[in-house]
């Protein structure tokens, strides 16, 4: 089975220079914990409610000013559309994530694969179970 098979289709994105503020609430009312980030049409990275906690409200950033590409998470992990399914899985076993980004081979994005997709969707692999495992498994304590 291809990952766009069971790929969320259409990923809503924001740009970089959205305030935070206006980002939370399309996430929000979206009910996503992940948007792709894109300059036009160029993937640039992606923000997730973690980056909003971590690196906005815990050092006291003002969202209304706050740009997403001040927080954001430049660092791209990402399948594509014509992978095998049983790909997406080593990837999120491999980067302890439960959401992938999902480009063409134009490098163009089109959509979102997550644990959820894989362990509803999956097919007969029935994988979401092992990689949701793994996935929760602590790398470490960071002093």
């Amino acid at each position: 089975m291809l990952i766009r098979e069971i790929m969320t289709a259409e990923a809503e994105a924001v740009r970089p220079d959205t305030p935070l503020m206006e980002a939370g609430k399309r996430m929000r009312d979206l009910d996503v914990g992940l948007m792709p980030v894109t300059d036009s049409t160029q993937l640039v990275g992606m923000l997730t409610d973690r980056d909003i906690t971590i690196r906005a409200v815990a050092q006291g950033r003002d969202p209304r000013t706050t740009l997403v590409g001040d927080v954001m998470t430049a660092e791209q992990i990402f399948c594509y559309d014509d992978q095998d399914v049983t790909e997406a899985a080593r990837l999120m076993r491999q980067q302890q994530v439960r959401r992938l980004l999902v480009l063409d081979r134009a490098n163009q994005l089109v959509g979102i694969v997550s644990l959820g997709d894989l362990a509803v969707k999956g097919g007969e692999q029935k994988m979401g179970g092992a990689v949701l495992e793994e996935v929760s498994q602590p790398t470490g304590s960071k002093a």
